[in-house]
């Protein structure tokens, strides 16, 4: 179950198309010591490594696939995200995002492959979301809890430090039948808190993120990611 997708996006190379209109293909790869999806691990509190490949458009108009090392304790080993996406300006400081993102899982012996349906604002430094699920296999809940409730709220808010260093904070509220089904309560909320640096070879992040899920611990999690045009 993937990051938002503004943190996909990676470095980017021109490709002529028209006169006035180009597009990038790019690719990412990376690491983490924890991969938390909305506070929650991902992979029994152990390592990922992580990768994907990102198309954009000056259009507005972008595409990708990103994959990660699961563990949920079954025969499900990786997670594979298809997401498409439009994103532009309202204004000169105000901007916008819709897009939808599909969370497959091949090896799994269970229908637990979902899609949701993203839209999000951004002005200046900050950044308000929401996501609902649209479709999704049987197994997402059991019944009689419906597998397509389930409703994402989050803000992020970014800040450079130094010409180097940047400061995120990240808020998120996640409702619904597919949350009762999967942790016992019919609502959460997730937080972060992220400092990250970019260097030669790569961006190196240091997060601290907690939710307010009974028996549930802070984590503390160490990523790496670097960025490269194809």
């Amino acid at each position: 179950m993937n990051k938002s997708l503004y943190s996909v996006l990676a470095l980017s190379t021109g490709l002529l198309m028209t006169a006035n209109a180009f597009a990038a293909v790019s690719g990412n790869i990376g690491g983490t010591s924890n991969y938390l999806w909305r506070g929650v691990s991902q992979t029994g509190n152990g390592a990922a490594i992580q990768g994907g490949i990102d198309y954009s458009h000056d259009s507005g108009f972008y595409a990708g696939t990103w994959a990660s090392n699961v563990d949920f304790g079954d025969s499900t080993s990786y997670e594979l995200d298809l997401y498409a996406g439009y994103s532009g300006n309202i204004t000169e400081e105000l901007g916008f995002d819709v897009s939808y993102l599909y969370y497959a899982y091949p090896d799994s012996d269970s229908s637990i492959d979902f899609g949701e349906l993203h839209g999000a604002l951004t002005w200046k430094w900050l950044e308000v979301g929401y996501s609902h699920v649209i479709n999704a296999g049987n197994d997402v809940a059991a019944a009689p809890l419906d597998e397509k409730d389930m409703s994402y709220f989050e803000a992020n808010a970014s800040f450079p430090v130094t010409e180097k260093l940047n400061l995120s904070f990240h808020y998120g509220y996640s409702s619904g039948d597919v949350v009762e089904g999967w942790f016992d309560e019919d609502s959460y909320s997730d937080y972060n808190v992220t400092l990250s640096t970019d260097t030669t070879i790569g961006t190196v992040s240091f997060m601290v993120s907690d939710t307010d899920l009974h028996g549930d611990d802070a984590k503390v999690v160490l990523g790496y990611s670097f960025g490269f045009d194809l």
